[in-house]
């Protein structure tokens, strides 16, 4: 692997179809917004903030996640941090973001609905006037809540149903199958929004099963715990079901002991579709650039190999098959030409 493949990663057309927009904030920017509206955190500076996110494993990081939140508090909160990330994902070339949004806990908190959303569409509409990225939205439950809530937070999204691509469950998986989601998922599906479930991160197998059989999901988030069932990477690969997978993610919330260990290789030698995203970049310290080429490092792949996992991106996209089609071209005459 040479060592100029960092910037050749970096320069190509990328698309990232797993990051939590609530993960992007960055130290700066949740130390100013905890200012701006007098929210205490226990951190006194940028500096200290990033101090903290080391995690021993997905429950310990969505304590730090979750207290993040607190500092969002209107539409300007939420139009800055999706203008912030934006600005950062186009400087290395990413094309097109899916971004997960986690509107249970801002309901939650008192913050409008309507502000959440408003403010991170009206972001992903100036980031694209100004730099040409385009973004979509994923409405994402949390899985440690009822079907209840989540029905009733997907009734209250109505309204912007059309600015809404896709449902998403995300949040702890250990005891919160994807089964107990069955009903909001078809009412996901009666409001034309596409699917994807975070399952097989920590979770088991079974999980990645439910989601594809029960929620009959478009995607899986992760997926990584699929390599225990043999017949189930089969049907993953001959159903062409994209799995986005997180590297960095995984090994920072000990998912894997270490990059060398992941099993996005075998994933993808297995033929399935794989794709490479940032998950939470700020937390994780590494964006989309840097998971792809710390992946390509530790695991031997081929700048082939590389290639096909970042067209994928594009394939497993929830946007119209045009503009897939021309953001892979542009890809395809970058990496080739």
């Amino acid at each position: 692997m040479s060592e100029t493949t960092y910037t050749k990663i970096h320069g190509a057309p990328k698309a990232d179809l797993h990051v939590h927009l609530e993960g992007t904030i960055s130290p700066e920017l949740m130390y100013g917004l905890a200012q701006r509206n007098h929210v205490d955190i226990p951190f006194d500076s940028p500096q200290a903030i990033a101090s903290a996110y080391e995690f021993r494993d997905l429950n310990a990081f969505l304590q730090v996640y979750y207290a993040g939140l607190r500092v969002l508090e209107n539409q300007q909160d939420f139009y800055d941090i999706t203008m912030d990330y934006l600005k950062r994902a186009h400087a290395e070339n990413t094309h097109y973001i899916e971004f997960y949004t986690s509107p249970q806990s801002h309901i939650e908190r008192g913050v409008p609905l309507a502000q959440v959303l408003d403010g991170i569409f009206a972001g992903c509409d100036d980031a694209y006037s100004k730099w040409g990225i385009k973004a979509n939205v994923i409405f994402g439950l949390q899985r440690h809540r009822t079907e209840a809530s989540a029905l009733a937070a997907i009734a209250q999204a109505e309204p912007h149903s059309s600015r809404i691509i896709a449902l998403g469950l995300g949040g702890p998986e250990r005891d919160n199958p994807p089964s107990r989601f069955v009903r909001a998922f078809e009412r996901a599906r009666e409001l034309g929004w596409r699917t994807t479930a975070h399952a097989g991160e920590e979770g088991p197998a079974d999980y990645v099963s439910q989601a594809i059989e029960l929620l009959r999901v478009d995607r899986i988030d992760h997926g990584v715990a699929a390599q225990q069932n043999a017949r189930l990477v089969i049907a993953l690969a001959a159903r062409r079901i994209p799995l986005t997978v997180c590297p960095v993610s995984n090994v920072k919330l000990k998912v894997f002991d270490k990059l060398e260990h992941h099993n996005a290789r075998y994933l993808l030698e297995s033929g399935c579709v794989i794709t490479i995203n940032t998950d939470d970049p700020s937390y994780f310290l590494a964006n989309l650039t840097d998971n792809l080429y710390q992946t390509s490092r530790a695991l031997d792949l081929s700048d082939d190999q590389i290639f096909q996992i970042i067209w994928n991106g594009f394939d497993g996209a929830f946007c119209d098959d045009a503009s897939k089609r021309r953001m892979q071209q542009a890809l395809n005459e970058y990496w080739h030409g």
